[in-house]
C-alpha cells in the first residue's frame, strides 16, 4: 500500500456547513478515523478563498476529503465514493426502486434546496437574506413533506438509514437556524427526530465539532 494511500483521511470542515455534517456522519456511520482541518468560511473574509485551499478545492467549499491519495469534493460524490470502498453499513439500498428514492431525495435537498440558502446566496440577498432563506425551505420542505409520505418507514426511505438521512438532519438545523415552522412538516419532524438519536448523528453534530465556538457547544 502506498504511503498516500494508507495515510488517514483529512477532512476539511466547517461545523456548521450542512454539506460538511453530511459527510461527518458517513465517516462516523462507517467507523473511518479521520483527522479534521476546520475551514472558517466567515474569519478572515472566509478562509475558503485562501490559495492554499483553492489548490484544494477550485470551488472554494467545504467539505474536501483527502482520502486514499485523491481529494474529493462535493458531499454526495464523497459520500458515494465512501460507499464503493467501504460497504458497510450500507447507505444506499440493494433494491434500486429504493436506491432510486434515496438519490432522488438526496438531491431534492442537496440541489433543489440547500444551495439556494447557503453562505454566498444569502450575501447577495442583503436585508432580505432571512425571507428569502425562509422561502427556498418552505418550497423544498411541502414538496418533501410528500414525498417522505409515500417512501418513509422509520427512515426517509423504508428502515434503513441512507444517504437520504444524512441530508435530511442538517437541513432541518438550517431551516430552524432560520426560524422556518416546522408544524406543517410532520414527516420530516419525526424522522429528524429518531436520527438525531443515533449516536452517528450526536458525535458528528455542529455543537460538538473541533471548530465550535464556546457558545454553540453542546
Amino acid at each position: 500500500m502506498s504511503a498516500a494511500a494508507a495515510a488517514k483521511p483529512i477532512l476539511y470542515s466547517y461545523f456548521r456547513s450542512s454539506c460538511s455534517w453530511r459527510v461527518r456522519i458517513a465517516l462516523a456511520l462507517k467507523g473511518i478515523s479521520y483527522d479534521l482541518v476546520p475551514v472558517n468560511l466567515i474569519k478572515d473574509g472566509g478562509q475558503q478563498f485562501s490559495a492554499e485551499f483553492k489548490a484544494l478545492n477550485p470551488m472554494q467549499q467545504v467539505p474536501a476529503l483527502k482520502i486514499d491519495g485523491i481529494t474529493l469534493s462535493q458531499s454526495l460524490a464523497i459520500i458515494n465514493y465512501l460507499e464503493e470502498v467501504h460497504p458497510n453499513p450500507r447507505l444506499l439500498p440493494q433494491d434500486p426502486k429504493k436506491r432510486a428514492q434515496v438519490r432522488m431525495i438526496a438531491d431534492h435537498i442537496a440541489s433543489g434546496i440547500q444551495p439556494l440558502q447557503n453562505l454566498s446566496v444569502l450575501k447577495q440577498m442583503g436585508e432580505k437574506k432571512i425571507e428569502w432563506a425562509q422561502n427556498c425551505i418552505t418550497s423544498g420542505f411541502q414538496a418533501l413533506e410528500q414525498i417522505l409520505q409515500h417512501t418513509a418507514g422509520r427512515y426517509c426511505v423504508g428502515d434503513e438509514v441512507s444517504m437520504a438521512d444524512l441530508c435530511l438532519v442538517p437541513q432541518v438545523a438550517n431551516a430552524e437556524r432560520f426560524k422556518v415552522d416546522m408544524g406543517p412538516y410532520p414527516t420530516i419532524t419525526r424522522i429528524n427526530k429518531v436520527l438525531l438519536e443515533l449516536e452517528a448523528f450526536k458525535i458528528s453534530h455542529p455543537s460538538r465539532q473541533p471548530d465550535t465556538p464556546a457558545e454553540l457547544r453542546a
